[in-house]
């Protein structure tokens, strides 16, 4: 059976755009930037784990309808349709402030959980990014 989890995919309505804020800010890498004709395949990942990557997918064909499309990308506008990913991290405080630093506007500043510390932000599309620092 299964296993390993690959790869995962968000929408984003600008690949270049989406390349400058995971990788210009966030600090990740690209793990393939391929142009299929039919659409570009660029996912990223965190450096150094390629085993697990992330598709930053332009809604639209061929797995949608133009029709469709148009309605995922006005969704995503209001933030109704984002996806959500969660990084850990050894150190929650110190990895907001280096991300703040770079511009990194945030939906919830560092906080004691009951799982560790954790903040949110959300990318420039309206997907929801978590990262946590785990209890020791």
């Amino acid at each position: 059976m299964f296993n390993a989890i690959t790869h995962s995919q968000i929408y984003v309505l600008d690949q270049d755009e989406a390349l400058d804020f995971y990788v210009g800010k966030l600090g990740l890498e690209v793990a393939a930037d391929i142009d299929l004709g039919f659409m570009r395949w660029l996912t990223i990942s965190i450096p150094g784990h390629p085993e697990r990557q992330v598709l930053l997918e332009k809604p639209g064909g061929p797995s949608m309808s133009e029709e469709t499309a148009q309605q995922v990308r006005e969704m995503l506008t209001k933030g109704a349709t984002g996806g959500m990913l969660i990084f850990s991290t050894d150190d929650c405080r110190k990895t907001y402030e280096t991300l703040l630093g770079r511009g990194v506007e945030f939906t919830e500043e560092p906080t004691e959980q009951p799982y560790g510390i954790d903040c949110a932000l959300r990318d420039p599309f309206g997907n929801n990014i978590r990262f946590t620092q785990p209890k020791s």
